[in-house]
């Protein structure tokens, strides 16, 4: 398996990234797919590993699905389970949305905890109260949840947590109500972009939905939804990789199609830092003209920073001039990864699982180092280019989860990138 990659660092970024799907968005539209008893097509579908799963367990359930490309096709007239495999659930953590869905088609769902990334507590348990309100009972096992609505689905008023607004939540939510009796109000929403183009799926598909892109939902349910198309907006995580990276190798990357504001948060605390950002109606470039300088940043939901643009923008922090200060306010265990920095001369220190304090160094050196998940992968892939000579990243399996082609499209902007077949002791001589 090759499962490794080389980077050759110190050379600046240069050039256009034309981005993907939303990995965030298409996994809880295709399992929103189940709620269609019709044909659905859904175009600029990212081709990633965490797809390609998802694709399967909607195939296990029953459903036709056929792919050519970023475009995917859908049939869930037929629906057979309303279990889901264990071994794919246990490997993402997209398998949780079916529960909405096979709740909503059959009145009863078994689904197994789901796995992912390990970046700190994450529970299900607001997701479960939450359908409890519109009639679900719940009953949790060790190692699976099994929920079922005797009485059917009825609208209700959920509110859910209104420090964290968890998207997973609102979108477990919202298809459950989508096939419900009456109107759902969710409040307490998340209002991230992936949830508003979700909503906008769900509109296409029969689905009457008032407050897409706010913290406010209202969503009256209908008997059964029809056939729709939709297209997948982009991936504002790939976009701000790619951007951080731009920075923190000195150089002038521009990423489209985005609107701007969808990552508004990083782009002003780019140019708080003294880099050079360029807006337009549905694209952003930035340029790494000068060193940056330090900044302080809390993640917190939308539209505030966002959780998964963390791990890069610490790799950045580590070459500011000054300290820097970094607080994860999402998960607990996000910031596991420093160590892998620090033995690549950033000087990290973590004063507690949620808090980095960071003093810039001038540069990086190239080392091997392993990701231990998607967005912690990426980030060292950061690193990796910013930092002088060759470095050796494992873990090359979880990056591959969440970004498209990323080695073609760092090559195309001027990287020197080559994924390796190489076991640890070759993958150690540096």
């Amino acid at each position: 398996m090759i499962d490794c990659l080389r980077i050759c660092g110190g050379i600046p970024l240069i050039g256009d990234v034309t981005l993907n799907g939303s990995k965030n968005g298409a996994l809880p539209i295709l399992a929103a797919t189940l709620l269609v008893d019709d044909e659905v097509i859904l175009t600029n579908v990212p081709q990633i590993s965490d797809i390609e799963k998802l694709l399967l367990l909607l195939e296990g359930q029953g459903a036709t699905v056929t792919r050519q490309h970023d475009t995917v096709h859908i049939n869930a007239r037929r629906l057979t389970r309303t279990d889901i495999d264990r071994d794919l659930a246990a490997a993402m953590r997209g398998s949780f949305y079916l529960l909405g869905p096979l709740l909503a088609r059959h009145r009863h769902a078994k689904i197994p905890l789901p796995g992912g990334c390990a970046i700190g507590n994450r529970p299900v348990d607001y997701v479960i109260k939450a359908l409890e309100g519109l009639g679900v009972r719940t009953e949790e096992r060790t190692d699976e949840i099994i929920c079922s609505a005797p009485d059917g689905l009825h609208g209700n008023t959920i509110t859910l947590d209104p420090v964290f607004r968890s998207p997973g939540a609102t979108f477990n939510v919202a298809m459950t109500a989508s096939l419900a009796e009456g109107r759902t109000i969710i409040e307490n929403a998340s209002a991230d972009p992936e949830v508003e183009d979700f909503c906008r799926f769900l509109q296409a598909a029969g689905v009457t939905i008032s407050g897409a892109g706010s913290t406010r939902l209202v969503i009256d349910g209908q008997p059964r939804l029809h056939s729709c198309a939709h297209t997948i907006i982009s991936d504002r995580i790939e976009a701000g990789t790619f951007l951080i990276a731009a920075a923190a190798t000195r150089g002038n990357v521009r990423v489209s199609p985005l609107k701007p504001a969808y990552l508004d948060s990083l782009l002003e605390k780019l140019e708080e830092m003294g880099v050079t950002v360029l807006r337009e109606r549905d694209a952003i470039t930035v340029r790494g003209d000068v060193r940056p300088r330090a900044g302080t940043v809390y993640t917190t939901p939308y539209p505030g920073f966002p959780t998964d643009l963390q791990p890069p923008m610490v790799v950045l922090m580590c070459l500011a001039e000054g300290r820097s200060m970094m607080n994860e306010t999402i998960y607990d265990g996000r910031l596991t990864y420093v160590h892998e920095l620090r033995r690549m001369g950033a000087q990290v220190k973590l004063a507690t699982r949620q808090h980095a304090v960071i003093d810039g160094v001038a540069s990086l050196r190239g080392r091997r180092v392993e990701g231990a998940d998607m967005r912690a992968g990426a980030a060292l892939v950061v690193a990796a280019l910013a930092a002088t000579g060759e470095s050796t990243i494992a873990g090359r399996h979880y990056i591959v989860r969440g970004y498209e082609c990323l080695e073609d499209k760092l090559r195309q902007l001027g990287a020197h990138v080559l994924p390796v077949d190489a076991p640890d002791d070759q993958c150690d001589r540096l």
